[in-house]
């Protein structure tokens, strides 16, 4: 009865929460993971640094201020003449200056101050390209940040599934191990009362040593798994915590052709791909701009101070232009060398449409594969458990040896680790898919 007990045992699965340790489920583990995690607050920064930009662009719209002085000692004299006459004649008095006039400023500290202000006019149409520029940068940003999301939700997906599979094989292997040594114990009986060889003693013993090094390795690989998972989450990584069980086991809700065209819709990579195709059409129309001469208004002041005969202070208001009106074909070549990155990055949009298609293609395959898979392994699991449960029942009555019940045994715990092993497969397809699709 005790045997039968055990063997009971074996059949169910489910998860050991640990008193005093977290119940973290899946849909916590991305939350926490979008919220903390290293990489998405490192893509998030992007976001900021590009809208701070956009508002230094703008900035260039607003007139601009300038003031230049310059002070220092005068190595030599600073001479001025006045031709005779050179202010015409006055009457009675003849010409003015009647001689010629030399006004000399010694060698003495001097300041000179020179303050501008300018306002652009015709290059405002170039600086909204620019605004438009960092807009769609910050834009491009955003689409990073959320690829980096998407593949930091799928990794943890994986992580999370491979724990409960890890997890689910430890608690088969443990029960094994129980039932392993409840077995031994009574082969070691049936020996002594020469009820059975040697030799199925020792099967039962190499079992036994099989089984408790698979729950080591097990947990080895789920406490790996654990600190891999708490570091996603950007917390301690010793940080202990327990799973609750995988996603539902359910069909994919969507066709091929529908999972592909949410998949154009949504992938971040296409849509940081035309935002590049926008961007080297703002870039090429910002080139060619810079045919249009720069034309400001402005205002200049000007003090020399300590300097005799040069007035004090000097304003003027007025237009200047600026105009590179030969360049040897340089803008006309640059104008070039832009038609070709749009050119580059419309053809990067149909490849990136392309593999697009191709890779939602193969994991919806693989999904579909992983489906039948774990049919399979659920028919073969619950086949065997049915068999352990019969020889269980004969062992009782003597009506079958214990090397058939440990044979049996050995099979089931195989199908059982299997069994765990496509479940993971499938929600990992299914992980696959999801970001696939551009679902988070």
């Amino acid at each position: 009865m005790r045997l039968t007990k055990l063997g009971a045992c074996l059949l169910v699965f489910l998860p050991l929460a640990a008193w005093g340790q977290e119940q973290l489920t899946l849909d916590q583990a991305i939350s926490m993971a979008l919220q903390k995690n290293r990489l998405v607050k490192v893509a998030q920064l992007e976001i900021n640094k590009s809208e701070a930009q956009v508002n230094v662009v703008k900035t260039y719209r607003l007139p601009q201020f300038n003031l230049n002085m310059i002070g220092g000692q005068l190595l030599t004299k600073v001479d001025f003449t006045l031709p005779k006459g050179l202010f015409g004649s006055l009457p009675g008095l003849g010409a003015f200056p009647p001689d010629d006039a030399k006004i000399t400023t010694a060698r003495r500290p001097f300041l000179a101050v020179l303050a501008t202000a300018n306002q652009p006019l015709s290059q405002q149409y170039r600086i909204r390209l620019g605004i438009d520029a960092e807009r769609l940068n910050t834009e491009i940003q955003r689409a990073k940040l959320n690829l980096q999301e998407q593949v930091i939700v799928n990794d943890i997906k994986k992580t999370y599934y491979n724990i409960v599979q890890a997890q689910g094989a430890l608690v088969a292997t443990e029960e094994t191990v129980k039932l392993l040594k409840e077995l031994e114990r009574v082969a070691t009986n049936a020996v002594e009362s020469q009820a059975i060889l040697k030799g199925d003693l020792l099967d039962a013993q190499a079992g036994l040593a099989k089984a408790e090094s698979q729950a080591v390795s097990l947990k080895n690989t789920a406490a790996t798994l654990k600190e891999k998972l708490n570091s996603l989450m950007a917390r301690d990584i010793l940080a202990e915590f327990t799973v609750t069980g995988g996603a539902e086991v359910k069909p994919w809700e969507l066709d091929l052709a529908q999972t592909r065209a949410k998949a154009l819709a949504q992938r971040p990579e296409l849509r940081e791909a035309r935002l590049q195709v926008e961007r080297a059409e703002i870039d090429r129309k910002a080139k060619k701009a810079e045919y249009i001469p720069d034309v400001n208004l402005n205002m200049t002041y000007i003090s020399p101070l300590n300097i005799q005969f040069l007035p004090l202070n000097v304003t003027a208001v007025g237009l200047t232009l600026s105009w590179d009106v030969f360049d040897w074909g340089r803008k006309k070549q640059e104008l070039v060398s832009k038609s070709e990155v749009i050119t580059q990055a419309k053809t990067a949009v149909d490849e990136a449409t392309s593999q697009i298609q191709v890779e939602v293609g193969l994991h919806f395959r693989k999904l579909e594969d992983a489906r039948a898979q774990l049919k399979v392994a659920n028919l073969a699991l619950e086949a065997d458990q049915e068999k352990v449960r019969v020889a269980l029942n004969k062992y009782e009555q003597n009506a079958v040896l214990l090397k058939d019940v440990l044979q049996l045994k050995a099979s089931l715990a195989e199908k059982t680790y299997k069994y765990q092993e496509t479940l993971t497969a499938f929600w990992s397809a299914r992980a696959d898919l999801e970001k696939a699709s551009g679902e988070k």
